[in-house]
């Protein structure tokens, strides 16, 4: 339990300085073309992969045989490459540096891991069972992508 207690912190502190990194880069104009896809990479490993396999191995792993396989199978692809990785390359061929937009189209990569991390929670209360966490990926997936309008903070 330990470790799990310390990789929702981390995500956490990856989403604080996910934050205040771009604040600076746009206050004193640091923004590249490269800091663009820099940010995307860590923004993929922080709010997709680590999400992920945190929900994998907290709530998943050693039930992959009494779940339905291809859910499990789909819910994990489909929201690593449909979600999170298309959301970003979106995201990096839209971003202009230097700009920001007043909205996120869809729900941004760390709302995602948000979402997920609540979906976590509410399993660990017995509300939900496994099968509703892999829908909820499902769900969240597609939020990344979606038309919704988030405002920036």
């Amino acid at each position: 339990m330990k470790t799990f207690f310390a990789a929702a912190l981390f995500a956490w502190l990856a989403g604080a300085f996910d934050i205040v990194d771009g604040k600076i880069a746009r206050k004193y104009n640091l923004s590249t073309e490269f800091g663009i896809q820099l940010d995307s990479f860590a923004d993929f490993l922080s709010f997709v992969i680590v999400p992920v396999m945190f929900i994998f191995f907290a709530v998943i792993d050693g039930k992959e045989l009494m779940l339905y396989t291809p859910l499990v199978a789909f819910a994990f692809i489909y929201y690593v490459i449909s979600g999170g990785l298309r959301r970003l390359i979106q995201f990096n061929i839209d971003a202009q540096e230097g700009e920001v937009s007043k909205y996120f189209t869809g729900v941004p990569t760390p709302l995602g891991a948000i979402l997920l991390w609540v979906v976590y929670l509410v399993w660990l209360t017995g509300i939900i069972n496994e099968n509703i966490v892999l829908i909820s990926m499902i769900i969240i997936g597609f939020l990344l992508n979606s038309k919704v309008k988030i405002p920036h903070p």
